[in-house]
């Protein structure tokens, strides 16, 4: 992996830590006490002597302030990381535990925490240079810096609340996960179709050459977040030859078994080694090159809402709204295309995935959970509807209308009222008429 993928995952990581900002917050607040108390060696004793109701504090008055500010200050903390950890455990009972993720690296959240911490260390350090007797210090400036810090930990407060009462709601969660999800599509599927040759003509290529590929074992064991495609690429041609992902963005990597494979050189121990680590290799799914895993955030609340023993019809209904959101950003980009080429040569193959994996997996298991539930399936065939009607590709409405048909299946063999399958059985079939004839 190159220095600056590398250096773009390592932020990654940090960006959805939950120690990074509050941490950063606290150190800038750690600067900012010992600025203002140095600034009070430059403050005219005439300036603060002008304004006696904002800088005229004793020594016992500020210490006492600043003593309730900081003892305040970190009881508050102690309820906000109380409360975040209520809303953690929330998230991953109510929703699914793979949204913990989002919530980690929730702003909102972690600015709230650092700023009560930031306070805290803030009046800590302006207390130690508070001194009486002879030799008499009140840092003025930084004491009524204090009291205004203190005003601003009760807004950051109320807006914590109001914060976290709003995140742990169903439709702000999948907002967010299709919203990251969307802009991964918008990243990751660019227009491509003048940059590769015919597929038809790369698969001629290289059929016939299944056992010329040299594979390239993973260094170690995790989920394949993503593949430095630029560097792959540049390396395949650097060397003649072609470079092929043996697996799929998301999937589990172990070490010591292929991840990539090499056609048209053989590496050495280095260069296989320097292959291997244009894959980034992690503990958990990202969505950033893993459309995938997004759409796996938003089945997994689904099939939640869906489980007998919640039966959320509402919330699997939001899914869905969402998974069609997705789906039509997708539309719109070109997926298909395995291939990356260079001056016209095929140098790098990938595996996926293509348009019916994707909808396989944003929809089927919501189908099969849906079994005689009337609300779910008649709001699945709306949502097969406007997704076709948004799309070109005669390809794209023909795997659309594959699960149209699947969920008139279902209607079929597990609606059990007469009333309610006669008017999903109409409406399947409206929506099989109006995918059929769609023309572009």
């Amino acid at each position: 992996m190159s220095m600056l993928n590398r250096m773009y995952h390592v932020w990654l990581d940090i960006r959805a830590s939950f120690w990074f900002l509050p941490t950063l917050i606290v150190l800038t607040s750690v600067l900012l006490a010992f600025a203002l108390i140095e600034l009070e060696e430059y403050t005219s004793a005439s300036f603060l002597d002008s304004w006696p109701r904002a800088f005229a504090a004793s020594v016992d008055g500020s210490r006492s302030l600043l003593s309730t500010i900081a003892t305040t200050t970190i009881t508050v903390t102690g309820v906000v990381f109380s409360s975040t950890l209520v809303a953690l455990s929330l998230a991953s009972s109510q929703y699914s535990s793979r949204i913990l993720r989002n919530f980690m690296a929730d702003r909102g959240t972690q600015t709230s925490l650092g700023v009560f911490l930031g306070i805290f260390a803030y009046c800590l350090i302006v207390l130690r240079t508070i001194s009486g007797g002879e030799n008499q210090f009140v840092p003025s400036v930084a004491v009524l810096t204090g009291l205004m810090l203190g005003f601003l930990g009760i807004a950051i407060l109320i807006y914590f609340i109001h914060h976290l009462a709003r995140s742990i709601q169903a439709n702000h969660i999948l907002a967010e996960v299709a919203s990251e999800t969307i802009c991964a599509v918008a990243a990751l599927y660019p227009e491509l179709s003048a940059q590769v040759k015919p597929e038809s003509d790369i698969e001629l290529e290289l059929q016939g050459t299944e056992r010329f590929w040299h594979p390239v074992a993973a260094t170690k064991s995790g989920y394949l977040q993503s593949l430095d495609v630029n560097n792959l690429v540049a390396f395949a041609a650097k060397k003649g030859g072609v470079i092929r992902a043996q697996q799929k963005v998301g999937e589990f990597a172990v070490s010591g078994v292929g991840i990539l494979s090499v056609h048209g050189f053989l590496p050495n121990k280095e260069e296989a080694e320097k292959i291997a680590n244009m894959c980034a290799i992690g503990r958990q799914r990202t969505v950033e090159q893993d459309v995938t895993f997004g759409l796996r955030q938003l089945v997994d609340v689904a099939l939640r809402a869906l489980s007998p023993g919640v039966n959320d019809t509402t919330t699997a209904t939001m899914c869905i709204d969402q998974l069609t959101a997705v789906f039509v950003a997708l539309n719109k980009r070109d997926i298909e295309s395995a291939f990356r080429c260079e001056q016209g040569q095929v140098r790098l193959v990938l595996a996926g995935p293509n348009y019916a994996d994707l909808f396989a997996t944003g929809f089927d298991q919501i189908r099969q959970n849906a079994a005689g539930n009337v609300w779910i399936l008649k709001h699945l065939l709306s949502a097969f509807r406007i997704i076709a009607r948004d799309t070109s590709a005669h390809e794209r409405r023909t795997v659309v209308l594959t699960h149209v048909l699947a969920v008139t299946e279902v209607v079929e063999e597990t609606i059990t009222l007469t009333r309610d399958k006669d008017i999903l059985l109409a409406f399947a079939k409206e929506t099989q008429n109006a995918v059929e004839s769609i023309e572009h």
